[in-house]
């Protein structure tokens, strides 16, 4: 897209870590939906506790992937959000991208102000509205503040605060599988049953354009879906466990897409490139011969004792067979006898090394 067509753009809630070194796929997503070589691009660095660095590498990033301006503006604080000054570069963007940091921060400064209606405005219109880590939680219409890690959902794990409402009825966290943040997202469900909860794991991006949402990236999308759960969130004391029965999960890879308003799978796309799956499938036989040499380490010396004995076996038969064809060929000529090497598993007759007696009970 190369010019703003008109109803709002579509949304980035990227789970931080996004590769900026090879593929950058997310990124170059993120330009491409910003008008690509007439992008016109606002970084929002408000959450980071960097310096001007971090608008630098992502001014780097941006123009490197073919965008036509990168300008970084920085509120620091509510009045900042509500000086013209610093909304002035928004009016005429055609892509937002907020950085990662202290989402509170970020949440205090923008929500509320004229800078953070501005960026609504701009995304109502045509940009496309984008955010890595902090800046993926904020455009939900309720953002974690923050909260503690595990799997196992717990009362009082997080906190809420207001975001931007950009993303309706969901919770966007971030860091997903990489921080193990399961646990925190499916206590917020249990506690608001009506909200989608979406886990984005990094170098990954959830992009939603209307109701539908894409995965891109690296890793994937969890969703938490509690339309149906059955929960004690509202009488769980302290940081007790919380009862979280019937919740729909999915986890969608690179290509899926996913209705947010009917809570339903609609596609996933093509298989990967062919090196990617050869990659996988080396990747799978080293996996299988690991898991046969260590299914061999409890073996009984027994089970060893009878497959060297029926690998000599083949091995005489072969040598006997061998000599015989050698004395029926010509002079100068032989044929070497086959052998097999000895190896747990390599005997298909032999039994299966796993069943065997290990001496244990």
């Amino acid at each position: 897209m190369s010019e703003l067509q008109g109803g709002p753009g579509a949304l980035f809630a990227i789970g931080g870590a996004e590769d900026k070194l090879k593929k950058r796929t997310v990124l170059q997503e993120f330009v491409e939906a910003a008008g690509g070589s007439k992008a016109r691009i606002v970084v929002v660095p408000t959450a980071s506790a960097l310096g001007p660095d971090v608008v630098d590498v992502y001014r780097a990033l941006f123009a490197a992937l073919g965008a036509e301006s990168v300008v970084g503006v920085r509120p620091e604080n509510r009045e900042d959000a509500d000086d013209p000054a610093f909304i002035a570069p928004l009016n005429d963007a055609t892509g937002i991208f907020m950085t990662g940091g202290n989402q509170l921060k970020l949440a205090g400064v923008v929500t509320g102000t004229a800078f953070g209606r501005a960026v609504t405005a701009a995304h109502a219109r045509g940009a496309a509205v984008g955010g890595t880590s902090a800046g993926a939680s904020i455009l939900a219409e309720h953002m974690i503040a923050f909260g503690r890690s595990g799997a196992t959902p717990r009362q009082r794990m997080s906190q809420l605060s207001n975001g931007l409402g950009l993303v309706q009825g969901a919770i966007v966290d971030q860091h997903f599988a990489q921080r193990n943040r399961y646990g925190r997202l499916l206590s917020l469900v249990a506690q608001s049953p009506g909200l989608l909860g979406i886990g984005v794991d990094e170098d990954t991006a959830a992009v939603v354009r209307g109701t539908h949402l894409e995965v891109v990236g690296r890793g994937a999308v969890t969703i938490f879906d509690g339309t149906r759960i059955t929960s004690n969130a509202h009488n769980a004391k302290r940081s007790e466990p919380i009862l979280a029965s019937g919740v729909v999960l999915h986890v969608l890879p690179a290509t899926a897409t996913f209705d947010l308003q009917n809570r339903v799978l609609l596609s996933y796309g093509p298989q990967p490139p062919a090196e990617e799956i050869a990659e996988m499938a080396a990747a799978e036989a080293d996996l299988r011969k690991l898991a046969k040499e260590i299914a061999a380490e409890g073996v009984s010396p027994r089970y060893y004792e009878e497959h060297k004995r029926r690998a000599g076996r083949r091995t005489a038969k072969s040598a006997k067979t061998a000599n015989t064809a050698k004395s029926s060929i010509g002079a100068g000529e032989s044929r070497p006898g086959a052998t097999e090497p000895i190896r747990a598993g390599a005997d298909t007759d032999s039994p299966d090394p796993t069943q065997a007696d290990s001496g244990n009970p």
